[in-house]
């Protein structure tokens, strides 16, 4: 080969086949027989052969590359984004499987209904071979620009009613179960809620389940306030609360940031926690393990469900998942020292 680097000839030399042959293998045609996929492998291997990605693309039409999207209707969240750890837990999820197949990871950020458009367009166009996206709000509208341009995609929660994807969730709603029922257990009878944005697609499922659960032990009103996910907004709906209603000796928030910030605004108070209010948060963050009280919390498994998403986005591509694979997770209570 001399100073060349090693070509399908050469491969095909080493291996005993034809030219053609190397390049269905090489290509994932699925119509060579075992025993000559593992005889090119090894002549691979033993060359040092490495496919040209710009001519492989001709033949797979792939571009090896899929895009994790983060993609908002209610404007800037860059904010969020590097403040909040569930993104970076997702990254984390996504990028080892990524990896092991050898497939680029593509970062897209949609906020607008231009950057949507331009978004799909770059992707119809070969930007990635498809997507897995984590939406911000329940009515976001690109999932289903997805879907119809034709590209694989898997989404982080449920899509909405007739948007045809794959999908990865946790059981929201047994989470805030678990929460309620840990603080009716310890005790706790006027509880109350820091819940999400009504935008968020959790929103709705975390509020219900921890209600309903009260509900049946005679619990029919629960006080809410609504943050926005940060530290700062569930200091303010604590504050919020503890004007309404004084006698609180609990609180569920929807995620590990608010529960931080309403046991900050406890603490401003000289209340103590749990000793005079309990907090539950959502997510076992990294905020939660880290907080100066460690929290109790419901443990949302955004790797694995990262991971999960991601094994189904693949799946498509190489056709051994369908368009529609779904993976429901399970919530586990961790208890801390905050409840």
């Amino acid at each position: 080969m001399g100073n060349r680097g090693p070509t399908l000839e050469d491969v095909a030399r080493e291996a005993g086949v034809s030219r053609a042959t190397v390049s269905r293998v090489v290509n994932g045609v699925r119509n060579v027989a075992p025993e000559i996929q593992d005889a090119v492998r090894a002549a691979v291997a033993r060359t040092g052969y490495a496919p040209n990605q710009a001519a492989r693309s001709l033949v797979t039409r792939r571009t090896g590359a899929a895009a994790l999207v983060l993609s908002a209707t209610g404007g800037s969240f860059t904010a969020r984004l590097f403040s909040d750890p569930f993104f970076g837990r997702v990254v984390d999820g996504v990028l080892p499987v990524l990896r092991e197949r050898a497939v680029q990871p593509v970062l897209l950020v949609a906020e607008s209904e231009p950057a949507r458009l331009q978004l799909v367009d770059y992707l119809r166009r070969g930007g990635a071979d498809g997507a897995v996206v984590v939406p911000l709000d329940e009515d976001d509208p690109l999932p289903g620009m997805l879907v119809a341009a034709g590209l694989p995609t898997v989404l982080f929660g449920r899509p909405r009613a007739g948007v045809r994807c794959g999908w990865v969730d946790l059981d929201n709603g047994a989470g805030a179960r678990l929460a309620a029922e840990h603080l009716w257990a310890a005790g706790r009878r006027r509880p109350a809620v820091i819940a999400a944005p009504v935008s968020a697609p959790t929103a709705r499922e975390r509020l219900d389940g921890f209600t309903a659960a009260l509900a049946t032990r005679g619990v029919t009103a629960v006080p809410v306030e609504r943050g926005r996910f940060t530290e700062e907004s569930g200091r303010h709906a604590m504050a919020r609360l503890l004007a309404r209603h004084p006698d609180v000796d609990a609180v569920f928030a929807a995620n590990d940031l608010m529960a931080r910030g309403a046991c900050r605004h406890l603490a401003e108070r000289g209340l103590a926690v749990p000793g005079d209010v309990a907090v539950v948060g959502f997510d076992d963050s990294v905020a939660a393990r880290d907080a100066a009280l460690p929290l109790t919390t419901v443990r949302q498994p955004v790797e694995e469900m990262a991971a999960a998403m991601t094994g189904l986005l693949l799946g498509q591509l190489d056709g051994s998942a369908p368009r529609t694979g779904s993976k429901v997770f399970e919530p586990v209570l961790v208890v801390r020292a905050s409840a």
